[in-house]
């Protein structure tokens, strides 16, 4: 059970041109008294895609995992320290768990489609949140939702199949297509394509890089080249701690730190 203390310390570190959607303050998480996360503090920009890098072990799922509240579902965990979405601290007591993962859709490592067919895989937000309303068609949103993950070309005639009929890669856009419909702000994504094939994995990042000009989008990779493909902002972490983030240009191009550097090396 995960357990919190929220600070009320007021942090003066951030940048006033920075639009944060999240910002993080003296985060620190322990599992079974072991340290994944160091005091870190940071900000994450609003509709941009943020890349998590850092060799494996870092702290980078802890840390996107911090964003929706799941870290309290891995017995014997502790977190103190804030995360705010929008400038609510999302660990404050009575904070409404149902509507953070709402705002915070969540694409794994691998796809997980419900035991359902294709259509109620996407159906199935839409109705237990309540949000076909009046004069809103619940066909013409599962449409919409499956044209923006890019996949109501492939599906259109076999709605009704089961979603397991489906190619791994299809079942991870049909993921998106889920996720996408219960209107969350936020897009996470722990390493979304690691499972995935070159062509299928294409997919997904096309998406994503689309994807931005509405959502707020946060990665997980320990792939370099996608990092550098997608990042508009990169967060680069080392043993649990923040070591450098800023606009992807200047990490990569003109890295502060010496283990940013060397890790964009390859040295480690």
């Amino acid at each position: 059970m995960l357990t919190s203390t929220s600070s009320t310390q007021i942090y003066l570190g951030e940048s006033p041109a920075m639009d944060a959607h999240i910002r993080v303050r003296d985060l620190n998480v322990h599992y079974a008294g072991a340290q994944a996360l160091k005091d870190v503090s940071l900000e994450i920009p609003r509709r941009q895609i943020t890349v998590i890098m850092g060799p494996s072990g870092c702290g980078k799922t802890t840390l996107l995992k911090s964003f929706n509240r799941f870290l309290e579902l891995t017995d014997d965990t502790r977190l103190t320290g804030q995360v705010l979405i929008d400038d609510q601290d999302i660990y404050a007591p009575g904070a409404d768990v149902t509507e953070i993962r709402k705002k915070t859709g969540l694409l794994a490592q691998r796809p997980y489609p419900l035991p359902m067919s294709i259509y109620e895989n996407v159906a199935y937000g839409l109705r237990i949140h309540n949000m076909c309303r009046k004069g809103c068609s619940l066909d013409e949103r599962v449409q919409h939702y499956l044209e923006e993950a890019g996949l109501w070309a492939e599906v259109k005639d076999r709605l009704h199949a089961p979603a397991t009929g489906l190619s791994i890669g299809q079942q991870q856009r049909l993921c998106l297509a889920r996720g996408l419909a219960v209107e969350p702000e936020i897009l996470l994504g722990d390493e979304p394509t690691s499972a995935l094939d070159p062509i299928s994995a294409q997919h997904i990042e096309s998406r994503l890089q689309s994807l931005k000009e509405e959502y707020t989008i946060v990665l997980v990779t320990h792939i370099l080249r996608q990092a550098k493909r997608l990042a508009d902002y990169v967060v680069f972490m080392y043993l649990g701690e923040l070591v450098e983030c800023g606009p992807a240009h200047e990490v990569f191009d003109h890295p502060r730190q010496e283990r940013t550097r060397a890790y964009l090396e390859g040295q480690f």
